[in-house]
């Protein structure tokens, strides 16, 4: 028998292993949740699902095509009963990705929880609850800046005081990376959000100065870890040592414990691909070791997507790969036996002081706007990230950035697992919005009834819904904290959309930002270029059509906020000459056909990625052909399977558009042909570069 070396320890424990999902109903989430428990998970990552996420109701016309899309709807109480039926909340560890509804699903949580007889102060979980990279990146958004950190302020101080091991804000720059942020924009993006966050906390009084340290112990984050592991980890070890500076230094907080940097980690999904979706297994291996090879800069919780997301939502067999991937690691590997085996490491030391240097630089420039929320409100965050993700998408389609099976080793043998693409992922039925939308109906008519609850609901004890939506606008009205407020609405039987809507009513809502308008040119057009040539066609098809400029409209249909791709067809349309008409998210499809016949555009783009276009593709169709205006042609854009695809064409979507390819100029170029033949205009020659009867295509999120 080989002896132990003399540089192991007793083996770690290892990390949460999580598996983000929900989907359909709360009775198909809550039997996925069961079922990967039985696998070995040890910790629930809930997916709620768009409507929930944005505070509205099902049968909200907004929510059309969106319910249970990429997550589980959860409208009232009912609903929260029914996702966690059988699984005891006092021994679970859960994390919620929820932000502006964050108090909302917390408050149902735990009213769940108190139902099952609890001790609350035992429940253990994170709410994702940071707004500001909802403006930057997600856009799942409600209220403005100021009102969204007061709720966040006010779960903090409730947590700290009643739920003393939950997590209720976890600072997320994992979206901030998918939106295109180098290292050093992620780290000190997270950390100018993490320092506004405490300096509201500590500015609102709600919790003693001695106690404040708790506060700061609560904090975790949420990152991403892309393929390049070695540069993610050296990251992971510059965050934890500016969060040590910070909490020590700006807070005083002297407990070394209480300063911990704590994270969870989702590995990238940006970095998946259509095209060879098999290399996505080594993509995910490879960006986990990132968050789990250095033992001082370790993540506390894990969570891997599938290796077919970039197709669709993936089947329970592919979760269940990705967690076993977690467990051979943990388990098979002696990964946990030694101390941190990057320590003395003069490569790794030299990177993660440049990222220290170059975050704390980037943060005090920060700090001179105003802080996070100011820079936020300015345009400028967002216009850094949207400059950073051009700058990115124009280094693949040149080649300097290589990525297997897109720009590079194409060839590929036919795969198994995408040989039926129309079973490779999960298909949700679209029947079952509509029995959530007869549900929360029902529920809505009968919560005020003596049995509402299981058991008896004494009148005096409980209010009604009307009674503790009004007590709610009035603590909004006021500077109470909303989170007492809020649970008595959970108990009550109020909805989401009402919760929300109360609110809305007293705080207003918030558009952000599209950061489109300030994006630098990022690709070159020099005279020979792919872009010079597509520009010559625009300014030719403009001319022959008798127009000073060619018009795109860029529309989001839908609640779907990840606006990453759309943003970066509207800055390539209009450097090729377009003038794009781009009014961010979050659109009914009555207001983009306004917009399309206001604006008098010669093409209208739709993207969509939370597979709601069957829904709102065809209703956009139907509005323009009734406006008379089905000349104008319509292309969609997302992450749309083959089926779906050929649906959208046959009903006269002019062009469909997936992650598989990624030439953004190639694209703009079959805009213009699309422009010219139903202008019944001589085709053109076709962009230079682009493959005569291939389909390019690229993703439009």
């Amino acid at each position: 028998m080989t002896e132990p070396h003399d540089d192991r320890h007793p083996k770690d424990r290892p990390w949460l292993m999580r598996t983000y999902a929900g989907h359909s109903t709360a009775e198909a989430s809550n039997e996925l949740y069961r079922r990967n428990l039985e696998k070995g998970q040890t910790g629930l990552s809930v997916a709620f699902d768009l409507p929930t996420q944005t505070g509205y109701d099902p049968d909200h016309v907004l929510a059309r095509g969106e319910v249970g899309r990429v997550g589980v709807p959860v409208s009232h109480l009912g609903d929260m009963r029914r996702l966690f039926d059988g699984i005891p909340l006092e021994k679970m560890n859960t994390s919620m990705t929820i932000n502006a509804t964050a108090m909302w699903l917390l408050a149902l949580y735990q009213v769940v929880a108190e139902e099952q007889g609890a001790d609350v102060t035992q429940l253990k979980g994170t709410t994702q609850n940071d707004i500001v990279k909802e403006y930057l990146s997600r856009g799942t958004h409600v209220f403005p800046p100021g009102p969204s950190l007061r709720l966040t302020t006010d779960m903090i101080a409730y947590t700290v005081a009643h739920l003393p091991k939950w997590n209720p804000v976890n600072i997320c720059s994992y979206h901030l990376q998918e939106a295109g942020a180098t290292p050093v924009q992620e780290i000190s993006y997270a950390m100018a959000t993490a320092v506004a966050v405490l300096d509201a906390v500590r500015d609102s009084g709600q919790v003693p100065p001695e106690e404040f340290g708790q506060v700061v112990a609560r904090i975790s984050f949420f990152v991403n870890a892309g393929v390049r592991f070695v540069e993610e980890m050296c990251k992971m070890r510059a965050f934890t040592r500016i969060w040590d500076r910070i909490t020590a230094e700006r807070y005083g907080i002297t407990d070394p414990r209480q300063r911990r940097f704590r994270y969870g980690v989702q590995v990238n999904s940006l970095g998946l691909t259509e095209a060879q979706p098999e290399n996505n297994v080594q993509r995910i291996v490879l960006e986990m070791l990132a968050v789990t090879l250095s033992k001082d800069a370790r993540a506390r919780a894990v969570q891997l997507p599938a290796w077919n997301e970039a197709l669709g939502l993936p089947r329970p067999w592919d979760q269940q790969w990705s967690l076993r991937i977690q467990q051979v690691l943990a388990h098979e590997s002696d990964l946990l036996e030694y101390e941190d085996i990057f320590a003395g490491s003069h490569v790794i030391e030299k990177r993660v002081e440049t990222l220290v240097e170059q975050s704390l630089a980037e943060m005090e420039r920060i700090e001179e706007m105003g802080g996070v929320m100011a820079a936020v409100e300015s345009g400028y965050l967002k216009s850094q990230l949207v400059a950073s993700h051009a700058e990115r998408r124009a280094r693949i389609e040149s080649g300097e950035e290589r990525i297997v099976g897109v720009n590079c080793y194409e060839s590929s043998e036919p795969s198994p697992l995408t040989a039926d693409l129309d079973t490779a992922i999960l298909t949700v039925d679209p029947a079952g919005e509509a029995a959530t939308v007869e549900a929360v109906e029902r529920w809505r008519a009968s919560r005020d009834e003596p049995f509402w609850r299981e058991g008896t609901r004494d009148p005096g004890l409980y209010p009604s819904a009307e009674q503790a939506l009004a007590a709610l606008r009035e603590a909004a009205f006021g500077e109470t904290n909303l989170m007492e407020a809020t649970l008595e609405c959970a108990r009550a039987g109020v909805t989401t959309g009402e919760w929300a809507g109360a609110l809305r009513e007293v705080f207003g809502e918030f558009r952000a930002p599209t950061g489109v308008s300030s994006a630098p040119v990022a690709v070159s057009a020099e005279e020979g270029s792919e872009l010079a040539g597509v520009r010559a066609k625009v300014e030719r098809t403009a001319e022959e059509l008798g127009v000073g400029k060619l018009r795109l409209l860029v529309g989001k249909p839908g609640l779907d906020g990840h606006s990453n791709g759309a943003e970066q067809i509207a800055v390539r349309a209009r450097d090729a000459g377009f003038e794009v008409v781009y009014q961010g998210i979050r659109l009914t499809p009555e207001e983009i056909v306004a917009a399309a016949l206001a604006e008098d555009v010669h093409c209208v783009g739709l993207s969509i990625l939370s597979g709601s276009h069957a829904e709102l593709v065809p209703d956009v169709l139907e509005r323009m052909r009734t406006a008379g205006a089905s000349d104008v042609p319509v292309i969609v854009g997302g992450i749309i399977p083959a089926a779906d695809a050929r649906a959208l064409t046959e009903a006269g979507v002019a062009a469909v558009f997936t992650p598989k390819d990624f030439g953004i100029t190639e694209i703009i170029g079959r805009i213009v042909d699309q422009i010219r033949t139903r202008n019944k205009l001589e085709r053109s020659d076709r962009t230079s570069g682009a493959t005569p009867g291939r389909r390019e295509t690229v993703e439009v999120s």
